[in-house]
């Protein structure tokens, strides 16, 4: 994982980390104060960074078209070519895709970014599409419930997993972590997953691919896979799969798979020597388990004890 702290007041200095960061040619004039504060954290496919910039007007032409970018105005204002502005609020926007300039010069903005062609592959796999095209067709959310949401998910992001070297030491944490954000940013804005999402599937009976798809997570559960992957194991679309699962499970697949991770904790922390040094948390984060908080409380849900206890046997 990469961390960056950065303050500046020097404008040129400045400048340099602003084009290098966002794939930009910025303009502040030399002679003005200027301000600059930025944190990054990034893995691989997603970054979260938050920049605050004061003093001299300053406008940028951006240009990175395989990056997707969600974007919230924390404090001043940005303003685009369009003549559109966006405030400060709570509300999420996505940032165009395609090159565009904007202004400000009082601006605090916190922004997610996603590696596009991953974003558009993982829409593809929930489809079971091959020829899929990821296309958003509007940049605010669909509603205000899906902005709280997605909100709602990078908090969690910058206050959780950024700030876990341990957890996102696990490939299985980092692949979940953008799994969860990719799905969020896809059911957040207008966009063509939305759309053939909503084209019915005929219902089947699928027991067979339901016991496919468990014993596939029993037998792959410490891998990184998803529900396209699982799906293609059970031999059915992703949707039907979901269906199924909840007419003859009562849950869903991924939902499952946290209950078989679950279980393999357990056994883990059942046959671990809690003098050899390993936590729990380090255990957890293995089965690609970030927050500590949420795995407790779920682990407690369903085994009944804490997992410490489990490990001190």
């Amino acid at each position: 994982m990469r961390k960056l702290r950065f303050v500046s007041h020097d404008p040129s200095e400045g400048v340099e980390v602003l084009e290098r960061v966002y794939a930009a040619r910025v303009q502040v004039s030399p002679d003005t104060p200027f301000s600059m504060h930025q944190a990054l954290g990034a893995v691989e496919r997603l970054s979260l960074e938050r920049v605050r910039l004061s003093g001299a007007p300053a406008a940028a032409l951006i240009d990175a078209p395989g990056t997707l970018r969600v974007a919230r105005v924390l404090g001043g204002r940005l303003a685009f070519t369009d003549a559109t502005s966006t405030a400060a609020g709570p509300t999420p926007f996505l940032l165009p895709v395609r090159s565009y300039t904007c202004r400000w010069d009082e601006l605090d903005l916190l922004t997610l970014s996603l590696d596009l062609a991953a974003v558009e592959a993982h829409a593809a796999g929930l489809l079971d599409a091959e020829d899929f095209r990821l296309r958003f067709t509007a940049a605010e959310p669909v509603s205000p419930a899906m902005a709280k949401y997605l909100a709602a998910s990078v908090a969690g992001l910058g206050q959780y997993q950024l700030g876990n070297d341990q957890a996102m030491a696990s490939p299985l944490v980092r692949a979940e972590t953008f799994r969860a954000l990719a799905t969020a940013v896809l059911h957040a804005f207008p966009n063509s997953f939305l759309e053939r999402s909503a084209v019915p599937e005929p219902e089947r009976a699928a027991p067979a691919g339901v016991r496919r798809a468990v014993s596939f997570m029993e037998e792959h559960a410490a891998e990184d896979i998803g529900l396209g992957e699982i799906a293609r194991a059970a031999r059915m679309s992703p949707r039907g799969l979901q269906a199924a699962f909840r007419r003859e499970l009562s849950t869903t697949p991924l939902a499952h798979l946290r209950t078989v991770r679950l279980e393999a904790v357990r056994a883990e922390l059942l046959t671990t020597d809690p003098g050899a040094g390993a936590t729990v948390a380090e255990i957890a984060a293995h089965w690609g388990f970030s927050h500590p908080g949420r795995f407790a409380a779920a682990y407690r849900e369903r085994f009944g004890e804490n997992p410490a206890t489990t490990l001190r046997g």
